[in-house]
Protein backbone atom coordinates (compact mmCIF):
# COMPACT_ATOMS: atom_id res chain seq x y z
CA UNK A 1 0.00 0.00 0.00
CA UNK A 2 1.22 3.41 -1.08
CA UNK A 3 1.68 6.08 1.29
CA UNK A 4 -0.82 8.18 -1.46
CA UNK A 5 -3.52 5.47 -1.14
CA UNK A 6 -2.92 4.83 2.92
CA UNK A 7 -4.15 7.78 5.27
CA UNK A 8 -1.76 6.52 7.86
CA UNK A 9 0.75 5.07 5.31
CA UNK A 10 3.83 7.20 7.37
CA UNK A 11 3.30 4.36 9.83
CA UNK A 12 2.61 1.59 7.43
CA UNK A 13 6.07 -0.07 7.01
CA UNK A 14 6.14 -1.01 10.49
CA UNK A 15 1.96 -2.33 10.47
CA UNK A 16 1.60 -4.75 7.28
CA UNK A 17 1.27 -8.23 8.61
CA UNK A 18 1.78 -7.24 12.07
CA UNK A 19 -1.52 -8.29 13.42
CA UNK A 20 -4.42 -10.36 12.79
CA UNK A 21 -7.93 -10.09 13.57
CA UNK A 22 -10.07 -13.43 13.45
CA UNK A 23 -8.09 -14.03 9.91
CA UNK A 24 -8.58 -10.58 8.69
CA UNK A 25 -4.94 -8.96 9.07
CA UNK A 26 -3.21 -6.56 7.08
CA UNK A 27 -1.42 -9.54 5.20
CA UNK A 28 -2.77 -10.38 2.16
CA UNK A 29 -6.04 -12.54 2.20
CA UNK A 30 -5.01 -15.57 -0.25
CA UNK A 31 -1.77 -16.28 2.35
CA UNK A 32 -4.05 -16.70 5.50
CA UNK A 33 -6.96 -18.58 3.42
CA UNK A 34 -3.84 -20.72 1.98
CA UNK A 35 -2.67 -21.36 5.57
CA UNK A 36 -6.22 -22.70 6.69
CA UNK A 37 -5.89 -26.38 4.88
CA UNK A 38 -3.13 -28.52 4.42
CA UNK A 39 -2.71 -31.92 4.18
CA UNK A 40 -1.19 -34.62 7.24
CA UNK A 41 0.66 -37.59 7.82
CA UNK A 42 0.57 -39.96 9.97
CA UNK A 43 3.64 -38.42 11.25
CA UNK A 44 2.90 -34.88 11.22
CA UNK A 45 -0.40 -35.38 13.18
CA UNK A 46 0.49 -34.79 16.42
CA UNK A 47 1.83 -31.56 14.96
CA UNK A 48 -0.63 -30.65 12.50
CA UNK A 49 -3.80 -31.57 14.71
CA UNK A 50 -2.95 -32.22 18.68
CA UNK A 51 -0.67 -29.18 19.07
CA UNK A 52 -2.71 -26.92 16.35
CA UNK A 53 -5.93 -27.52 18.03
CA UNK A 54 -4.36 -25.95 21.30
CA UNK A 55 -4.36 -22.51 18.73
CA UNK A 56 -7.33 -23.00 17.16
CA UNK A 57 -10.70 -25.72 16.40
CA UNK A 58 -8.78 -28.17 13.70
CA UNK A 59 -11.04 -30.00 11.58
CA UNK A 60 -9.89 -33.39 9.88
CA UNK A 61 -11.26 -34.26 7.21
CA UNK A 62 -10.60 -37.97 6.33
CA UNK A 63 -10.83 -39.64 2.88
CA UNK A 64 -9.34 -41.63 0.39
CA UNK A 65 -9.47 -41.10 -3.55
CA UNK A 66 -11.96 -43.99 -4.51
CA UNK A 67 -14.76 -42.28 -2.15
CA UNK A 68 -17.86 -40.18 -3.80
CA UNK A 69 -19.37 -38.61 -1.17
CA UNK A 70 -15.91 -37.58 -0.56
CA UNK A 71 -15.14 -35.54 -3.50
CA UNK A 72 -18.65 -33.67 -2.58
CA UNK A 73 -17.70 -32.47 0.29
CA UNK A 74 -14.25 -31.31 -0.39
CA UNK A 75 -14.92 -28.32 -2.34
CA UNK A 76 -18.05 -27.63 0.31
CA UNK A 77 -15.76 -27.94 3.55
CA UNK A 78 -12.81 -26.01 2.33
CA UNK A 79 -14.78 -23.09 0.86
CA UNK A 80 -16.52 -22.88 4.55
CA UNK A 81 -13.32 -23.06 6.62
CA UNK A 82 -11.67 -20.67 4.27
CA UNK A 83 -14.50 -18.35 4.80
CA UNK A 84 -14.49 -18.82 8.36
CA UNK A 85 -12.01 -16.46 9.10
CA UNK A 86 -9.15 -18.24 10.73
CA UNK A 87 -11.85 -19.39 13.22
CA UNK A 88 -11.24 -23.14 12.15
CA UNK A 89 -8.02 -24.85 10.25
CA UNK A 90 -8.87 -27.81 7.82
CA UNK A 91 -6.42 -30.94 8.45
CA UNK A 92 -6.98 -33.71 5.45
CA UNK A 93 -5.85 -37.12 5.96
CA UNK A 94 -5.59 -39.50 3.13
CA UNK A 95 -6.75 -42.95 4.98
CA UNK A 96 -5.42 -45.08 1.86
CA UNK A 97 -1.81 -43.83 2.71
CA UNK A 98 -2.10 -43.44 6.40
CA UNK A 99 -5.01 -45.85 8.08
CA UNK A 100 -3.03 -45.85 11.64
CA UNK A 101 -4.55 -42.73 12.85
CA UNK A 102 -8.18 -43.24 11.39
CA UNK A 103 -7.98 -47.21 12.57
CA UNK A 104 -6.98 -45.63 16.16
CA UNK A 105 -9.92 -43.56 16.08
CA UNK A 106 -12.32 -46.25 15.04
CA UNK A 107 -13.38 -44.28 11.69
CA UNK A 108 -15.12 -46.93 9.66
CA UNK A 109 -17.24 -44.64 6.68
CA UNK A 110 -15.87 -41.75 5.00
CA UNK A 111 -15.96 -39.06 4.65
CA UNK A 112 -15.51 -37.98 8.45
CA UNK A 113 -15.04 -34.98 9.77
CA UNK A 114 -13.55 -34.78 13.51
CA UNK A 115 -12.83 -31.46 15.31
CA UNK A 116 -10.33 -31.37 17.52
CA UNK A 117 -9.64 -28.43 20.29
CA UNK A 118 -7.11 -28.22 22.96
CA UNK A 119 -5.68 -31.54 21.62
CA UNK A 120 -8.74 -33.47 21.60
CA UNK A 121 -11.47 -35.45 19.90
CA UNK A 122 -14.85 -32.78 20.49
CA UNK A 123 -16.93 -33.71 17.72
CA UNK A 124 -17.42 -35.08 14.01
CA UNK A 125 -19.51 -36.22 11.12
CA UNK A 126 -19.55 -38.40 9.02
CA UNK A 127 -21.10 -38.14 5.05
CA UNK A 128 -21.25 -35.43 2.95
CA UNK A 129 -23.34 -32.19 4.23
CA UNK A 130 -24.44 -29.77 2.76
CA UNK A 131 -23.01 -26.15 2.88
CA UNK A 132 -25.18 -24.80 5.73
CA UNK A 133 -24.59 -27.86 8.01
CA UNK A 134 -20.91 -27.66 7.66
CA UNK A 135 -21.20 -24.16 8.67
CA UNK A 136 -23.44 -24.76 11.41
CA UNK A 137 -20.89 -27.24 12.35
CA UNK A 138 -18.03 -24.97 12.45
CA UNK A 139 -20.41 -22.64 14.61
CA UNK A 140 -21.10 -24.82 17.46
CA UNK A 141 -17.26 -25.69 17.49
CA UNK A 142 -15.94 -22.35 17.02
CA UNK A 143 -18.06 -19.95 18.21
CA UNK A 144 -20.46 -17.67 16.04
CA UNK A 145 -18.69 -15.55 13.35
CA UNK A 146 -17.26 -12.71 14.70
CA UNK A 147 -17.01 -13.12 18.23
CA UNK A 148 -13.72 -13.84 18.31
CA UNK A 149 -12.30 -10.41 16.18
CA UNK A 150 -14.94 -8.44 17.97
CA UNK A 151 -12.84 -9.56 21.38
CA UNK A 152 -9.43 -9.55 19.26
CA UNK A 153 -9.96 -5.79 18.13
CA UNK A 154 -10.81 -4.45 21.49
CA UNK A 155 -8.49 -5.79 22.96
CA UNK A 156 -5.89 -4.48 20.51
CA UNK A 157 -7.16 -1.09 20.80
CA UNK A 158 -6.79 -1.20 24.66
CA UNK A 159 -3.49 -2.36 23.84
CA UNK A 160 -2.67 0.65 21.19
CA UNK A 161 -4.27 3.46 23.55
CA UNK A 162 -1.79 2.30 26.00
CA UNK A 163 1.37 2.44 23.77
CA UNK A 164 -0.09 5.72 22.80
CA UNK A 165 0.17 7.18 26.31
CA UNK A 166 3.26 5.78 27.02
CA UNK A 167 4.33 7.42 23.63
CA UNK A 168 5.04 4.40 21.62
CA UNK A 169 3.59 6.44 18.80
CA UNK A 170 5.18 3.77 15.78
CA UNK A 171 3.53 1.25 17.93
CA UNK A 172 0.54 1.95 18.39
CA UNK A 173 -0.04 3.78 14.87
CA UNK A 174 0.49 -0.16 13.72
CA UNK A 175 -2.20 -1.52 15.76
CA UNK A 176 -4.49 1.63 15.39
CA UNK A 177 -3.70 0.79 10.96
CA UNK A 178 -4.36 -2.71 11.50
CA UNK A 179 -7.62 -2.75 13.04
CA UNK A 180 -8.61 0.26 10.40
CA UNK A 181 -7.77 -2.28 7.86
CA UNK A 182 -9.80 -5.05 9.66
CA UNK A 183 -12.90 -2.27 10.04
CA UNK A 184 -12.26 1.06 7.86
CA UNK A 185 -14.94 2.77 10.44
CA UNK A 186 -13.80 1.98 13.43
CA UNK A 187 -14.40 5.18 15.58
CA UNK A 188 -11.86 4.64 18.37
CA UNK A 189 -9.07 3.37 15.52
CA UNK A 190 -9.65 6.60 13.70
CA UNK A 191 -9.43 8.47 16.60
CA UNK A 192 -6.36 6.73 17.97
CA UNK A 193 -4.76 6.98 14.44
CA UNK A 194 -5.44 10.47 14.54
CA UNK A 195 -3.77 11.04 18.11
CA UNK A 196 -0.56 9.62 16.53
CA UNK A 197 -0.55 11.64 13.65
CA UNK A 198 -1.16 14.82 15.82
CA UNK A 199 1.62 13.30 18.45
CA UNK A 200 4.23 13.34 15.08
CA UNK A 201 3.45 16.51 14.24
CA UNK A 202 0.95 15.73 11.37
CA UNK A 203 -1.82 17.80 12.07
CA UNK A 204 -2.93 18.19 8.62
CA UNK A 205 -3.23 14.17 8.31
CA UNK A 206 -5.12 14.16 10.92
CA UNK A 207 -7.38 16.62 9.84
CA UNK A 208 -7.70 15.12 6.79
CA UNK A 209 -8.29 11.51 8.10
CA UNK A 210 -11.14 12.46 10.19
CA UNK A 211 -13.21 15.48 7.57
CA UNK A 212 -13.14 12.33 5.12
CA UNK A 213 -15.42 10.54 7.28
CA UNK A 214 -19.06 9.96 6.68
CA UNK A 215 -21.21 12.35 8.71
CA UNK A 216 -22.68 9.34 10.79
CA UNK A 217 -19.29 8.48 11.94
CA UNK A 218 -18.21 12.01 12.85
CA UNK A 219 -21.03 11.85 15.28
CA UNK A 220 -19.33 9.24 17.72
CA UNK A 221 -17.69 10.64 20.54
CA UNK A 222 -14.58 9.67 19.84
CA UNK A 223 -15.00 11.45 16.72
CA UNK A 224 -16.63 14.64 18.61
CA UNK A 225 -13.65 14.61 20.99
CA UNK A 226 -11.26 15.09 18.22
CA UNK A 227 -13.04 17.14 16.57
CA UNK A 228 -13.78 19.74 19.76
CA UNK A 229 -9.53 19.01 19.92
CA UNK A 230 -8.78 20.49 16.60
CA UNK A 231 -10.92 23.65 17.24
CA UNK A 232 -8.72 23.86 20.77
CA UNK A 233 -5.61 23.68 18.51
CA UNK A 234 -6.85 26.26 16.20
CA UNK A 235 -8.02 28.58 19.28
CA UNK A 236 -4.74 28.21 21.09
CA UNK A 237 -2.71 29.22 17.81
CA UNK A 238 -4.31 32.57 18.38
CA UNK A 239 -3.54 33.19 21.79
CA UNK A 240 -0.65 34.60 21.63
CA UNK A 241 3.15 33.95 23.25
CA UNK A 242 3.27 31.85 25.85
CA UNK A 243 6.09 33.12 27.28
CA UNK A 244 4.80 36.82 27.11
CA UNK A 245 1.98 35.17 28.99
CA UNK A 246 3.90 33.66 31.88
CA UNK A 247 5.13 36.87 31.86
CA UNK A 248 2.38 38.45 32.71
CA UNK A 249 1.39 36.51 35.31
CA UNK A 250 4.51 36.75 37.14
CA UNK A 251 4.08 40.31 37.29
CA UNK A 252 0.34 39.88 38.32
CA UNK A 253 -0.24 36.30 39.46
CA UNK A 254 -4.42 37.74 38.97
CA UNK A 255 -4.39 38.14 35.47
CA UNK A 256 -6.69 35.65 34.94
CA UNK A 257 -7.21 36.16 31.16
CA UNK A 258 -3.44 35.45 30.72
CA UNK A 259 -3.84 32.08 32.62
CA UNK A 260 -6.88 31.29 30.92
CA UNK A 261 -5.05 31.46 27.25
CA UNK A 262 -2.07 30.13 28.93
CA UNK A 263 -3.90 26.70 30.61
CA UNK A 264 -5.33 26.51 26.45
CA UNK A 265 -1.90 26.59 25.24
CA UNK A 266 -0.49 24.30 27.38
CA UNK A 267 -3.29 21.78 26.73
CA UNK A 268 -2.91 21.62 23.33
CA UNK A 269 1.03 21.32 24.04
CA UNK A 270 0.06 18.16 25.87
CA UNK A 271 0.42 19.49 29.03
CA UNK A 272 -2.91 18.71 30.43
CA UNK A 273 -2.05 18.43 34.13
CA UNK A 274 -0.22 21.69 34.48
CA UNK A 275 -3.46 23.52 31.78
CA UNK A 276 -5.51 21.85 34.41
CA UNK A 277 -3.77 23.49 37.43
CA UNK A 278 -3.74 26.90 35.87
CA UNK A 279 -7.82 26.62 35.41
CA UNK A 280 -8.26 25.15 39.17
CA UNK A 281 -6.08 28.17 40.23
CA UNK A 282 -8.88 30.79 38.66
CA UNK A 283 -11.78 29.29 40.37
CA UNK A 284 -10.19 29.14 43.68
CA UNK A 285 -9.62 32.58 43.80
CA UNK A 286 -12.56 33.79 41.88
CA UNK A 287 -15.82 31.84 40.75
CA UNK A 288 -17.39 34.57 39.01
CA UNK A 289 -14.48 35.19 36.09
CA UNK A 290 -16.14 35.06 32.76
CA UNK A 291 -18.95 34.13 34.03
CA UNK A 292 -17.26 30.65 35.54
CA UNK A 293 -15.11 30.19 32.52
CA UNK A 294 -12.18 28.55 34.16
CA UNK A 295 -14.65 25.52 35.51
CA UNK A 296 -16.47 25.59 31.91
CA UNK A 297 -13.09 25.61 30.21
CA UNK A 298 -11.95 22.90 32.84
CA UNK A 299 -15.02 20.47 31.37
CA UNK A 300 -14.39 20.91 27.88
CA UNK A 301 -11.11 19.68 28.59
CA UNK A 302 -12.45 16.51 30.26
CA UNK A 303 -14.27 15.84 27.23
CA UNK A 304 -11.15 15.58 25.20
CA UNK A 305 -8.94 14.00 27.45
CA UNK A 306 -11.62 11.41 28.26
CA UNK A 307 -12.71 10.02 32.04
CA UNK A 308 -9.90 7.60 32.19
CA UNK A 309 -6.69 9.79 31.97
CA UNK A 310 -4.58 10.97 34.46
CA UNK A 311 -4.74 14.67 33.89
CA UNK A 312 -9.14 14.38 34.01
CA UNK A 313 -9.03 11.99 37.08
CA UNK A 314 -6.23 14.74 38.88
CA UNK A 315 -8.41 17.51 38.42
CA UNK A 316 -11.67 15.68 39.03
CA UNK A 317 -10.77 15.27 42.50
CA UNK A 318 -9.03 18.58 43.10
CA UNK A 319 -12.47 20.30 41.11
CA UNK A 320 -14.80 18.33 43.45
CA UNK A 321 -12.81 19.96 46.74
CA UNK A 322 -13.14 23.24 45.29
CA UNK A 323 -16.87 23.12 44.77
CA UNK A 324 -18.08 20.75 47.62
CA UNK A 325 -15.25 22.45 50.35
Amino acid sequence: MSDNSNPYGGFGSQMTGQAHFGGVSAAPAQAAGGAAIKDTTTSGFTKDVIEESRNQPVLVDFWAPWCGPCKQLTPVIEKVVNESGGRVKLVKMNIDDHPAIPGQLGIQSIPAVIAFVNGRPVDGFMGALPESQVRQFIDKVAGPAGADQAAEIEAALEEAATLLAAGNIQEAAQLFGAVMQAEPENPKAIAGMAECMLAAGQQDRARQLVEGLPEEVKKVAEIQALLKKFEQIDEARKLGDPVALEHALALNPDDHEARMKLAKIRNVEGRREEAAEHLLLIMKHDREFDDDGARRQLLQFFEVWGPKDPATIMARRKLSSILFS
